[in-house]
């Protein structure tokens, strides 16, 4: 017996949309990283992290990053972003930069997930 989830237009159309900014904001930060723009460079030395693995991250994000938005990888997209998401949360809270700069890795692995539940077609 198989259940179908309905949602509603307007909820997949967030959705969609929610993943669309979500992906382009990956996909930027990917690039930064793949080309080791100047502020990639000094956020990642500022962690505590080698500049050699500065392109190493942004070829994972951005494998990540096209696994999650292609539909039938999606799920193994999300495993590979909510790793370095979590990952990224750890680092920011050693570091111990100041305020709750580790907040937005966090939130914007929570926003990944709901972005897909919003898309679900069942």
């Amino acid at each position: 017996m198989e259940t179908q989830l309905m949602i509603s237009k307007s909820a997949w159309w967030a959705g969609t949309i929610l993943k669309g900014l979500l992906g382009l904001f990956l996909v930027f930060d990917a690039g930064m990283k793949v080309i080791k723009s100047a502020p990639s460079v000094e956020g990642t030395l500022q962690l505590g992290l080698p500049e050699s693995c500065i392109q190493f991250l942004g070829l994972y994000l951005l494998l990540g990053t096209g696994l999650y938005l292609y539909p039938r990888t999606v799920v193994m997209g999300m495993l590979f972003l909510t790793a370095y998401l979590g990952a990224a949360v750890a680092i920011t809270y050693r570091a111990n930069i100041g305020g709750h700069s580790y907040l937005f890795p966090l939130v914007f692995a929570i926003l990944l997930v709901a972005a897909e539940f919003c898309e679900m077609k069942k």
